[in-house]
């Protein structure tokens, strides 16, 4: 059947009630990482609803729906975990029950990202109505944790639901435009120890956040010093936490603790994060612990799926016939060439093409200046403009590109 672009735009704003009712819905039901097994279940019954043709939860809770039963599996992700609502005085809403008018919605999850699962959703039935079904087999996630640990559910799908799609849509929010990639990143443990002794007498011991405030210092001197990248842009690094141990406020600290956030562009990789670390004077001096952290919290379900917490750097060029797929599809929609970027956070590509060189592209709903703040919102307008893209872009790579696809590899990052 011939693709008719405009016919496909003209369903997705008639969709756009159903489209706003369900976000709406999504955001009454608090779902932080680990507890999202309410909005997963309202998920799959619209999913159901809209006619997929089949439409599962696996065993850590992400929700999966099918459409159609071609030999090209493609796959969209939203991650529908948010995170929690801060400081509520910050909010002129209710947070969860949110607000509508005529051209936005507001509340947790809006744009990130639980507007992207609203889009993807109604794209499948608009591929349903219209007759878009193609040598192609759609896959729909609705991922859990990816707030806590980024790209977990995903080494779930890909290992453990045995899934392994051609290449994955991220509808993480990018205003309607086109990523192509983003920096990764790493948690970092360095820790100091020392000997405790009565405060009155500090002399007698040693002190460990003495020991640990030089390496502060360096920490915050390597940071304008790390990599750059054309593209992606430059490593950044920032201490975000910090512990002690002692036996009371009267005695000197037998250990401090601080995290680290390590964000990788292209060509860094978790050793080469750690050596820098390691190898700075201060945590030579004081003979500091230099450690990747580990995430191995249940899932709603209960499972455990223990992942180190590296997440590494993903890039797919222009001209690759996913990225070229989907600017042709965003083309024939809206009759214009779109901006093609990158975000600054980090999503579940990680895993994706990241860890499994599996290519992603980004297009989603919402901004992502959106993200983790009060009066999160997203715009309706964009919610009916994702939804005919992700309606179209499986035929236009089907029909187009799927024959120019590149041997898969371990890294794809240049």
């Amino acid at each position: 059947m011939q693709l008719d672009f405009s016919k496909v735009l003209e369903k997705a704003e008639q969709y756009k009630p159903e489209m706003s009712k369900f976000l709406r819905d999504m955001i009454r039901l608090p779902s932080e990482s680990c507890d999202e097994k309410k909005v997963v279940l309202r998920i799959k019954e619209e999913m159901e609803r809209v006619g997929f043709d089949k439409v599962e939860i696996d065993p850590m809770g992400n929700v999966l729906g099918f459409i159609g039963h071609g030999s090209h599996v493609i796959a969209m992700d939203a991650h529908i975990d948010t995170v929690g609502v801060g400081d509520p005085d910050l909010w002129d809403y209710d947070p969860y029950e949110g607000y509508e008018d005529d051209e936005i919605i507001l509340g947790r999850g809006a744009s990130d990202q639980e507007g992207g699962m609203a889009s993807m959703v109604y794209a499948g039935k608009i591929i349903k109505d219209l007759g878009l079904e193609d040598d192609y087999t759609l896959v729909i996630t609705g991922t859990v944790q990816e707030e806590d640990c980024d790209g977990l559910c995903w080494q779930y799908i890909i290992n453990e639901d045995d899934i392994k799609p051609e290449f994955v849509v991220i509808t993480e929010p990018t205003s309607c435009n086109i990523y192509r990639g983003h920096r990764g990143r790493m948690e970092i443990k360095v820790t100091t120890h020392g000997v405790s002794c009565h405060g009155s007498a500090p002399e007698r011991g040693e002190n460990a956040i003495y020991k640990m405030a030089p390496i502060i210092n360096e920490l915050k001197a390597l940071h304008p010093n790390l990599t750059e990248h054309d593209f992606l842009g430059k490593g950044s690094l920032a201490v975000s936490e910090i512990f002690f141990s002692s036996p009371s406020r009267c005695a000197v600290a037998d250990g401090c603790s601080i995290s680290i956030d390590r964000r990788l562009t292209a060509g860094e990789t978790w050793e080469f994060a750690l050596e820098q670390i390691k190898n700075l004077p201060a945590v030579q001096a004081a003979g500091a612990t230099v450690e990747m952290y580990e995430y191995e919290r249940p899932s709603y379900t209960g499972l455990i799926y223990p992942i180190e917490s590296y997440f590494p750097t993903w890039l797919i060029e222009e001209d690759h016939p996913v990225c070229q797929a989907t600017v042709e599809s965003y083309q024939g929609v809206f009759g214009e060439d779109p901006l093609v970027d990158k975000w600054t956070f980090s999503t579940n590509g990680v895993t994706i093409m990241g860890r499994h060189g599996i290519p992603c592209i980004g297009f989603g709903p919402g901004h992502e200046d959106q993200a983790h703040a009060p009066n999160e919102k997203t715009w309706k307008s964009e919610l009916v403009k994702a939804a005919a893209i992700y309606a179209v872009i499986p035929k236009v790579f089907v029909n187009n590109h799927a024959d120019q696809m590149p041997e898969k590899t371990d890294n794809l990052v240049k």
